[in-house]
This record gives C-alpha cells, structure tokens and sequence, in this order.
C-alpha cells in the first residue's frame, strides 16, 4: 500500500527534531554537525536570531495579500537586490524550480517579441534545474527525464568543458540563450573556470544570444562572493535564484536586464505566493546579513582553511579520496570508494553531508560557522574514512 507521503524520496531513517547554528538534534536526543545546511539552503545556520526574529515580526503582521496588491517588503528586497548586482528588475517565485520556468519564459518571449525565430536554448550535461518540465527538459539526463515525455522542446545539450562543441552550437541562428550553473552542484561540484565563464560571455556577445545564470545553489554568498559570476568579472543577462536567499524560508527570483525582460508585461507571468511579506521580510535580512563586505570576506577565511584541511583529508587517505573542487563554502569531496560508503560513516559519526554525481560529497555549511565546528567536521570525515578502511579490511 502507498505511504501517505509519496515515495518520491529516498530518506535516511532520521527525524530531526530542532537545530541551533550548524548543529540538529534528531527526535532520539543524537546531536549531529550539519555540514549540508539543507543542501546549501540555511546559509546562517539554523534558528539565527535576526532570521527568527524578522519573521516572527512579520508573521505577528501580515503573512499573504497576493500580488494583486503592492507588497513593500517585497519592494525593498527588489530594490536591495538591483543595488547589489547587475539586474535592473526582479521576480520573486517561492523556490529555484520556479526561477527556472520565468528565465526559459523570459528569454524566449524576448526573441518572440523581437519576431526572431531564437527559442532554442544550450544546457549542459550534468546540469540540474529543477524537476519543472522546464527543468528536467534543461538537464536532459535519462534520471531527470525518464518517463515524463514528451518532453519540452527547444534545448541542446552539450557536453561540459567542451569549448568546440560551444563554439559550433552557439553559431546556429536558431540559438536565443545558453544556461548554465557557474558551479554544478548536483552534477559533482564542478566550477566552471572564470577564463571560460568569461569566454562564455564573449560568445553570447558576439552572437547576440542571452546569458542565462543558475545560481540556486551558487548564489547567496555561497562562494564567498555575493554571486559567483563574479568571480569571474561578467554579468548574465538573467539569473535563478533561490535556496540562500531565503535562509530556509522557501523563496526564489529571477533577476533580469532590462533588455532581456523587455518582453515580460502585465500578464505574461504570475505567482500567488511569490515574493509574499513573510518571505521578502526574511530575504531582506539576510541581504542586510550576507551583503555586507566584511561577511564575505569571512567566508572567504573560512573557505580557505576548511579547503586546506580537506586536502590534508586526501593526504591521510589517498585510498578513500581522490580530490577537493569547488568554491568558497561549497566544496566537494571526490571519493575514490563509493560515496555512499563514506556517506553512511559520516552518519555514524553524527556528520551530515549530502551526496552528489560523480561519486562527490558536498560540503555546505552554514556559512557562519564557527572554524572550531569545520575542525571538528573533518576530524569526524576522518574516522569516517578510517572505519571505510577498516571494514574493507
């Protein structure tokens, strides 16, 4: 008989019953480090204060009016998100997802409206957007799409890091946008180098097509800068957001040029909840917390040392670990062993992380942990692998 949840998910037996910073407490009293952070979501840990208090404010207020009316958090969170990056407007949805069916809309009524016959758009393999028809139809890979044909048309998938293959797909007059993640996350934690992000942009210039952002999972401060293109010195034309921006509280955008949003006029797209005061009070805070420059330049700290102490990881066990990738406070482990392995010691040793493609563990903290939790994270990955080792004995 089907459970009353959809088996949808392949949960591990645990039941969370609070947290407190980088630390959740399951129902049983087990107290374990959280080194996943609701997979990049809860960017200031669990139960910040400043978060708790802005919503609880806000919930003792208003929660919803619909967006048939003017919303001023809402508003503010707008205008604060132009102030910090290269968007002239923004959409609020309620997740990553969402963002992704707008920037596909987006860029395709752009050409439409410019009577150019331009909706064809390049992914890449590995990607992951979401599991909208927009978003599997973008990753393209059997896991996402299987099943759920007849798929929607109008994306070409190219393999990652091939420049050639870029270069001849880019060319077709048929092409109106690339999209893409400056750093994949569920496809392994594999940054795209700036040099070719910067490439990127070039081409899109060159041939006059839209430059698509997924930065769901990037985004936020995630990589130590408030977005990760920056990095690499460009700007998209449009921009997913989602996950951090919301600290946990479920909140999405998209973030467009004026140019690439010309197209979208009264009517054209909507969203009940998107962008409702509950949401926007919460994401308002956390730019207050996240934008600030001294923040960021803590995270950057941080990554430093918690990339250095996971390559002494791989030094100590070269036979359980291949390799360290990623950016600021996302990084990923690629394990020589499977990393379900590695996975379920980590839970003996109350450590969460969470799996990726390309037999990776990601590492995503809070991003205001404490460095005395991230010594203490590796030292239990540490034990973990011992006891890899010690049952493969």
């Amino acid at each position: 008989m089907i459970p009353s949840l959809l088996p949808t998910y392949n949960r591990t037996p645990m039941s969370v019953d609070h947290g407190q910073g980088s630390w959740l407490v399951m129902a049983d009293g087990r107290r374990f480090l959280d080194m996943g952070a609701g997979i990049a979501v809860n960017a200031l840990g669990h139960a910040h204060p400043a978060l708790t208090n802005v919503l609880t404010e806000q919930a003792g207020k208003l929660w919803h009016v619909s967006n048939l009316y003017q919303i001023p958090q809402q508003q503010a969170l707008a205008d604060r998100l132009v102030e910090e990056t290269f968007a002239d407007t923004v959409f609020f949805t309620n997740s990553g997802t969402e963002a992704c069916e707008l920037a596909v809309k987006m860029a395709r009524k752009y050409w439409f409206e410019k009577g150019e016959d331009r909706m064809r758009i390049l992914a890449f393999e590995g990607s992951f957007h979401g599991r909208s028809s927009a978003g599997i139809a973008a990753a393209g890979s059997e896991k996402m799409t299987h099943g759920f044909g007849p798929l929607l048309p109008g994306f070409t998938h190219l393999p990652w890091g091939d420049h050639d293959a870029l270069e001849a797909a880019i060319k077709e007059p048929n092409i109106g946008a690339v999209l893409i993640e400056p750093v994949q996350g569920e496809g392994g934690i594999r940054p795209l180098p700036d040099q070719c992000l910067k490439g990127l942009r070039d081409l899109c210039d060159q041939h006059g097509v839209l430059l698509i952002l997924d930065e769901v999972q990037c985004g936020v401060g995630r990589t130590g800068r408030l977005f990760a293109h920056e990095w690499a010195g460009i700007t998209p034309d449009i921009m997913m957001v989602a996950k951090g921006i919301g600290g946990g509280f479920p909140l999405g955008a998209v973030l467009a040029t004026e140019k690439a949003a010309s197209g979208m006029t009264a009517g054209t797209h909507g969203s009940t909840y998107g962008g409702n005061p509950l949401a926007c009070a919460v994401g308002l805070k956390i730019m207050e917390i996240i934008a600030d420059p001294a923040f960021l330049e803590d995270v950057r700290r941080k990554s430093g040392h918690l990339r250095q102490a996971l390559e002494g990881l791989i030094a100590a066990h070269p036979d359980i670990f291949e390799e360290v990738r990623g950016s600021g406070l996302m990084l990923g482990l690629r394990c020589r062993v499977p990393n379900t392995d590695v996975l379920a010691r980590a839970y003996e040793e109350n450590l969460l992380i969470v799996p990726a493609a390309d037999n990776v563990l990601r590492i995503l903290p809070a991003l205001n942990i404490e460095e005395a939790e991230m010594t203490e994270a590796v030292a239990r990955l540490d034990r973990a692998a011992s006891a890899v080792i010690a049952a493969a004995a």
